[in-house]
């Protein structure tokens, strides 16, 4: 069986941060592999590095669970931060005004590549079956 590289995408879309907080927490960790990458963002003390985190988790476990890959070789291809969609609201200022203001959303794109498992060939029983002694009748 050839070593074939696939890879797993992972969206985590409409996250409540700006997307340049986030894209400096995403910088850390881009083209690390994913278990350098968990390590770094549970030591990151910001508060995008949980999603960023949770985002990486969720392309890891697509690709083991769903796509049959072997979770050590998983390395971290693509990791783009975009912006989404912007709330636009108002704030009470003085003497009666108001101020705009936006509250910012930002989507995560995680790509994870990795190797596929090594099925193992089940073991084959090469050891003869003991018969069974025959039922003797008694009258």
């Amino acid at each position: 069986m050839a070593d074939t590289q696939y890879t797993v995408r992972a969206y985590a879309k409409g996250i409540d941060l700006a997307p340049r907080k986030v894209s400096i927490v995403a910088s850390l960790v881009r083209g690390r592999s994913v278990a350098d990458a968990l390590v770094i963002l549970d030591h990151t003390p910001r508060r995008p590095a949980t999603a960023v985190k949770k985002a990486i988790q969720s392309a890891a476990a697509n690709a083991t669970h769903n796509h049959g890959l072997d979770g050590k070789s998983l390395m971290i291809t693509t990791l783009s931060v975009t912006a989404g969609p912007r709330l636009k609201r108002f704030k009470p200022h003085m003497r009666g005004m108001t101020l705009p203001f936006q509250k910012k959303t930002t989507h995560i794109l995680v790509e994870v590549t990795g190797l596929e498992k090594v099925k193992k060939k089940p073991a084959v029983k090469t050891a003869p079956k003991a018969e069974k002694p025959a039922k003797e009748e008694t009258k």
